[in-house]
């Protein structure tokens, strides 16, 4: 019997797992569409929902003025993500220094993201199956934000237009 078992264990262990998902939830935010397996994009699903719901949180403490709630949910966004800039190029000593994936994502939950689903209860992401993958059979699937396929559309419109 399976009762109290909460997520799937995607056959990694719990350090590994969570590496995953941070991982695939950076890429997510950043890219706002990504293709996955479905077991994985199951298990990010709520995990990317709870960083927006969290980014809503602190956009809406910015507004009323309190900067204490909003900073304290920023830093629990920020676990979502790995921390800050690697290696030598520390913005600290060199401000042009090019964000890393992890802060880049932090800041586009807590302006972009949070302001595009301000009004939105919840349900920020769909998953669309995309059918068995060639190499090994593996179930695949789309995840994206709800919302995303028109920017998507946009695109695909100019790129229409400068072929012509």
């Amino acid at each position: 019997m399976r009762h109290l078992v909460a997520h799937r264990k995607l056959g990694r262990t719990s350090s590994h797992r969570k590496a995953l998902l941070r991982n695939l939830c950076t890429s997510l935010i950043l890219h706002e569409r990504i293709i996955t397996t479905l077991p994985k994009a199951k298990e990010l699903r709520p995990y990317a929902e709870k960083a927006i719901t969290l980014g809503r949180r602190a956009r809406k403490a910015k507004e009323s003025g309190q900067k204490e709630a909003a900073l304290h949910a920023t830093r629990q966004i920020a676990a979502f993500f790995f921390p800050g800039n690697s290696g030598n190029d520390s913005r600290q000593h060199n401000p042009q220094a090019e964000r890393t994936a992890g802060v880049a994502a932090l800041k586009k939950v807590t302006d972009d993201l949070a302001a595009r689903f301000a009004e939105r209860p919840g349900g920020y992401t769909r998953i669309y199956k995309l059918g068995p993958r060639k190499g090994d059979g593996a179930e695949m699937a789309l995840i994206e934000f709800v919302g995303s396929e028109e920017k998507a559309a946009v695109t695909d419109q100019t790129e229409k237009k400068s072929e012509k």
